[in-house]
Order: C-alpha cells, then sequence, then structure tokens
C-alpha cells in the first residue's frame, strides 16, 4: 500500500501547514484586539509601511530635500546640518559619522539599527499597531507554506496514481483521497486572503486601517503630502532624478 505512506505524507505536509497558518491568523488577531483610532506621524507611517530601513530611507529623502543632506547619484552622503531635528535625524548623522561623508548603503543600515527606531518600532507595538518582533512575518510565511504544500500535495498525489495499479483500490478512489489534503490547503489560503490579506511584516490590521487612510487622502501636492508617499511606497516614489539616482545606485551596491 505505497500509495497510503504518501498520503499520509501529504496529510502531514497540508496539516502542518495550514496548523501553522491558522496559529498565525490568531496570534495576528490578538494584536489587534484594542485597535488605535488616530493620525500618524511620517516615521510611524514609513516603519509600518517597510519597518525600520524604510524610516531610514525617509530621514533622508526628508532632510535632502531641505538642503541639510547632500545624496550624491554615486551613491555618497555628506553632511550640509550637522544639527538633527530629533534623535532619529541624529541617527542618520552619527551613522554618517565623524568624516562627514559616507556611503548610503552602510548609513542605511546603521541608523535604522538604532536605538531611537526600534523605540518607534516598540511605541507601534504597544499601540497595537505594529506586529510584534516575535511574529513579524509569520502570517506572510504561513502563507507560502501553504502555497507551497498545494504542489507538493499535487506531486504526491501523481506520484501514487503513477504506481503501479493497487488491486483493492481503484485510482479514481486514490485521488479523492488525495483531493481531501489538497481542499484543506486551497480552503486555508482562499480564507487567508479574505481575512488576513494584505500580509504585512510590519503593521497590525489596526496599523494597515491606518495606512489606508493615508492613502485614500486627497494629495494636495505640498510637501508633506510628498514625504507620505515616500514613507508608504518608499524611494521608488522619490521624484528628483539626482535623489532616485542616489538610492538606485545604493541598491546595486
Amino acid at each position: 500500500m505505497f500509495w497510503v505512506l504518501l498520503l499520509l505524507l501529504a496529510w502531514a505536509v497540508a496539516g502542518t501547514a495550514c496548523t501553522r497558518l491558522c496559529l498565525a491568523a490568531v496570534r495576528a488577531a490578538a494584536v489587534d484586539s484594542d485597535p488605535v483610532q488616530r493620525d500618524l506621524t511620517l516615521y510611524e507611517a514609513a516603519f509600518l509601511s517597510g519597518g525600520p530601513r524604510r524610516v531610514a530611507d525617509l530621514t533622508m529623502v526628508s532632510m535632502a530635500r531641505q538642503r541639510r543632506l547632500l545624496l550624491a547619484h554615486t551613491g555618497w552622503a555628506t553632511v550640509v546640518d550637522p544639527r538633527g531635528r530629533d534623535e532619529i535625524e541624529e541617527s542618520v548623522i552619527g551613522a554618517i559619522g565623524p568624516e562627514g561623508q559616507n556611503r548610503i548603503a552602510p548609513v542605511r543600515a546603521a541608523a535604522a539599527a538604532a536605538d531611537a527606531v526600534g523605540n518607534l518600532g516598540d511605541r507601534l507595538v504597544r499601540a497595537g499597531l505594529a506586529v510584534p518582533p516575535g511574529a513579524r512575518t509569520t502570517v506572510a510565511a504561513a502563507v507560502r507554506q501553504v502555497r507551497l504544500a498545494v504542489p507538493a500535495v499535487l506531486a504526491l498525489g501523481a506520484t501514487a496514481l503513477l504506481a503501479p495499479a493497487q488491486p483493492a483500490m481503484p485510482r479514481g478512489l486514490v485521488a479523492l483521497w488525495f483531493a481531501l489534503p489538497l481542499a484543506l490547503s486551497l480552503s486555508c489560503l482562499a480564507i487567508a486572503r479574505v481575512e488576513a490579506h494584505p500580509y504585512s511584516r510590519w503593521a497590525s490590521p489596526a496599523g494597515q486601517r491606518l495606512l489606508g487612510t493615508l492613502a485614500r487622502r486627497p494629495s494636495d501636492g505640498d510637501d508633506r503630502t510628498y514625504l507620505t508617499c515616500v514613507a508608504v511606497r518608499g524611494v521608488h516614489a522619490v521624484g528628483e532624478p539626482d535623489l532616485r539616482a542616489a538610492f538606485a545606485h545604493r541598491d546595486r551596491v
């Protein structure tokens, strides 16, 4: 009964993946147990959209637009004004170093790892807007695992059907047995799509709703609207060619 062993393996793959997804969804719902309704700062929007590195990107873009930081198209950052207006700007300046010039890539990494950004994340977690560090990527990773379980179950089922015929078990019945773990996996994906999508690494469901209100606000063309786009969409929303070239060079490093 070789096909029975394959069926047990298919159930193990599908059951493990679906169980992980259900547990991740429960933990994500627990984070949203006390939703908060308030306006987000630009730093908060950046963190919820892209995590610590998005905060570093936003800070550098904001300082560059104010001519307090020069971001060259060659991928270098140069300090023009050494006085930061808040602790996150001070982290960026400190990451550039005492020489006042450094590559954008290490500056971004160091600023993202700074205590100021970590404290921002902790405040968002306490407010119920961000996913706790231990649960980050859980839902998204669980969904990916269920997606991988679908072709795995199909492959196991195909292997069982291609194996030598079992006199006591028609092939149609064998296929029906394998259809059960396949149906479980597909139904879990469908439920996750309805209940948990988009699968955010950083924002809780409450945080995603607040980000949604930012996206729906009318654009008035001012600097805050521009920076809001950078916070939510990342450096791809940068409009200035020189700034865009600087970050593009960073991405190639």
